[in-house]
């Protein structure tokens, strides 16, 4: 690995303890691969091995990698970024990754889910971005809208995207959409896909305009309570195991 920085060891940890904790290490690997935007042949020349090394691993041809090859595994990736500007790492940078009271639920997929998969998990109704359903979500974060909207605004509103901003973004105890949908619009991040969940009224016009300018899709789920909501999700993050 190249010189310590606290965000990159913070980063490294992260990975390398998805990895090792994860019931299909190798899927676990290539996705956070395809995350950092490395190919095979990339990884495989840093790591001197060949790209079919690289890919019996995370397949599972190979049988589990131990520790140290994970270790070199993940400092390659980081490598890999930093010598491209490091642009992932300086996103990471700016994340809280510790707990706070607006999180409901974070989890990042073993492997990637469409938008469409996410609305039918949450029984929603598209009301934006019906062409961007097909777009890959790599993981989810459901807040309590209320507590979102009053601790976190403008440049802070980051805080919400884990580790990567290709996700869902799903608002609890909504009432028209409003307050949320403007929050996203002066986010400097943008998710993959919002859900808006608990409406008190009718979803407000304005939140349909700024998902359709902003070009992200929009679904009202129909679940009932906040606990279904979070129990379906759970499920659909296990089924990429």
């Amino acid at each position: 690995m190249s010189n310590y920085s606290p965000t990159r060891d913070t980063l490294a940890k992260r990975i390398a303890g998805e990895i090792v904790l994860s019931p299909s290490p190798g899927k676990t690997m290539r996705k956070w691969r395809g995350l950092l935007g490395v190919t095979q042949i990339e990884l495989a020349g840093i790591l001197e091995l060949s790209p079919s090394v690289v890919s019996d691993y995370e397949t599972g041809r190979r049988r589990s990698p131990g520790s140290g090859f994970i270790k070199r595994y993940v400092g390659a990736l980081l490598d890999i970024d930093e010598s491209k500007g490091g642009q992932y790492i300086r996103q990471l940078s700016r994340i809280t990754l510790d707990p706070s009271d607006m999180f409901i639920d974070i989890r990042e997929f073993m492997a990637p889910v469409s938008v469409a998969e996410i609305v039918e998990a949450v029984e929603g109704t598209v009301y934006a971005g019906h062409e961007r359903l097909g777009q890959n979500v790599f993981g989810y974060t459901i807040v309590d809208s209320i507590k979102a909207i009053q601790m976190l605004s403008g440049l802070d509103f980051y805080r919400i995207f884990g580790t990567t901003s290709e996700r869902a973004l799903v608002f609890s105890g909504v009432s028209r959409g409003r307050s949320p949908m403007i929050a996203v619009k002066i986010s400097p991040f943008k998710p993959r896909v919002i859900v808006l969940h608990g409406l008190t009224g009718e979803l407000d016009p304005l939140a349909i305009q700024l998902a359709t300018h902003e070009g992200i899709p929009l679904a009202v789920s129909g679940l009932e309570t906040e606990d279904e909501l979070v129990e379906v999700l759970v499920d659909l993050y296990e089924s990429t195991g």
